[in-house]
């Protein structure tokens, strides 16, 4: 075996991709039954390395005129919202599946940033033991969350806001599913003896703080009902932060929501009914379910396996089943192409990973093994929040 990779036998591990592949927890192999797959050791640490000299850019780092928030409250604009032609300075109108490319998306391309760059110096952390990744990593977790002249306030009040209509909404708070991967980094770094003290009790603080705004605010509220994958991605989120505050409490609620949104969104034939209707039926299709995958990993418990939940049309697997053939095949993808970014997808991501792993299925793994982990567009990365393999595989 070469030194630059690391051969692992997966049945239980959790990995992602970001730009390169993922490893195991030493710097010799995890020996679990079933499943084996080459990561490449030598590339993580390169793209690190890469990251070193990256100064942090927290959301203070830009603001837009047409914020009602402060330069502390994270803001953006909705997807989908264009000027009106015919009332050009009046409010946007909607144009389904079609991105606004005049939009502000600083502080969204920053939170993107900083799960990217923690996640990856994590890593070379985790492999290598050299604290001047977990350095790096930390001063992006300081500036972005705990020092006062740059912190993003815990809250989404003006996220998704629409000009002459909405200073924000609820359905914003998809846009903080960056955050998942950021709290796994912070979960080895502690558990590692690295992070402590102040900081590890600050960064608590805030993403308990910003959990509980997501359960008792009206726009977490609405955005916990709203249905399709904006509900899913709610749930894995609440579950990724509950988790590292150990709010044990809205852990649960993310359990429930879960048997919740699966009895209402999945048809019987496995299909998401919601997503099937939308301009890029197959990426919101995909969308959901990492996002349900997510969800299953982060908030099953030893007592309540979610992978394993039945709910009355049946398993979360049914619907990675009806979406697995048009992924090795999207030829065979029963609607009309998706309005944008058809030809780049599937991707290969966590979600469709940690499944084959849940169900013990080579098939499965297989068919993520020969797809492509290159992100082709900001769009495409927006919608797979989870980048880096590592994390996920040590923290089992």
């Amino acid at each position: 075996m070469k030194n630059s990779y690391l051969i692992v036998w997966l049945s239980v591990l959790s990995l992602t991709t970001c730009n390169q592949p993922a490893v195991s927890e030493n710097d010799g192999t995890i020996q679990v039954p079933a499943l084996e797959i080459e990561f490449n050791k030598a590339q993580i640490i390169a793209t690190a390395d890469s990251y070193l000299t990256q100064e942090p850019v927290p959301i203070t780092s830009a603001t837009c005129v047409r914020s009602a928030g402060g330069i502390h409250d994270f803001y953006s604009e909705g997807d989908y919202w264009w000027p009106n032609p015919e009332d050009p300075e009046g409010p946007y109108i909607r144009r389904d599946g079609k991105t606004n490319p005049e939009n502000f998306t600083a502080h969204r391309q920053a939170m993107r940033n900083l799960n990217c760059w923690v996640a990856a110096l994590v890593a070379a952390y985790e492999i290598t033991g050299d604290e001047k990744y977990a350095a790096h990593a930390l001063r992006h977790l300081k500036a972005f969350f705990l020092d006062p002249a740059t912190l993003m306030n815990p809250n989404l009040l003006y996220a998704q806001a629409i000009k002459g209509k909405v200073s924000g909404r609820g359905i914003g708070i998809i846009d903080t599913i960056h955050l998942i991967e950021v709290t796994k980094a912070i979960e080895i770094l502690a558990r590692r003896g690295y992070l402590k003290g102040e900081s590890l009790a600050g960064l608590k603080e805030w993403f308990a703080a910003y959990a509980t705004w997501m359960n008792t605010h009206p726009y977490g509220l609405d955005e916990k009902d709203h249905g399709n994958n904006h509900s899913t991605w709610w749930a894995a989120q609440l579950a990724a932060f509950a988790r590292l505050t150990g709010q044990e409490d809205l852990r649960e609620v993310a359990q429930q929501q879960f048997k919740k949104l699966l009895a209402a969104q999945m048809a019987p034939d496995g299909s998401f009914p919601e997503e099937m209707e939308r301009t890029k039926p197959y990426n919101y299709s995909l969308f959901n379910l990492e996002g349900y995958a997510v969800l299953c990993e982060l908030a099953s418990t030893p007592t309540e396996n979610l992978w394993m939940y039945e709910g009355p049309n049946g398993s979360i697997r049914k619907a990675w089943d009806f979406m697995l053939p048009y992924v090795k095949d999207k030829s065979t993808w029963i609607k009309p192409p998706d309005v944008q970014h058809f030809d780049e997808l599937p991707i290969q991501t966590t979600g469709l990973l940690l499944t084959a792993i849940a169900y013990d299925d080579p098939q499965m793994l297989s068919i993520w093994q020969q797809l492509d982990p290159t992100r082709t567009s900001e769009e495409v990365n927006r919608n797979y929040p989870i980048r880096e393999p590592t994390l996920w595989v040590v923290t089992q």
